[in-house]
């Protein structure tokens, strides 16, 4: 009875931010397909804007480890779902971060 709860619990992590992962590239790949990615008209604003997917996962790798040491969670589990989350809050800035409008 023990065997497919741990079997799940395992995959389970990694079967939702495999979903993830595959949701926000299929996202992109239709945007670029439809040549609507965000652009902007600086430089710096554009390498912003090209940076905020793998900043979110940088960032969220880094909460998870930070939390993983203060409770008592898995670092392998941390692993997993912080940048997983991270990469979603990215894609999501991103989102917002290109429909936002350069003021000069």
């Amino acid at each position: 009875m023990d065997l497919p709860l741990e079997i799940a619990r395992i995959l389970l992590p990694v079967i939702i931010m495999g979903g993830i992962a595959v949701f926000v590239v299929l996202r992109m790949k239709h945007k670029y397909k439809k040549d609507t990615l965000g652009k902007k008209k600086s430089k710096g604003a554009q390498n912003l804007l090209d940076s905020l997917i793998p900043l979110g996962m940088m960032i969220g790798c880094a909460v998870a480890v930070l939390l993983s040491m203060f409770f008592r969670i898995s670092l392998l589990s941390t692993i997993v779902w912080g940048p997983g989350i991270g990469l979603l809050f990215g894609y999501f800035a991103y989102e917002i971060y290109s429909k936002k409008r350069e003021s000069y």
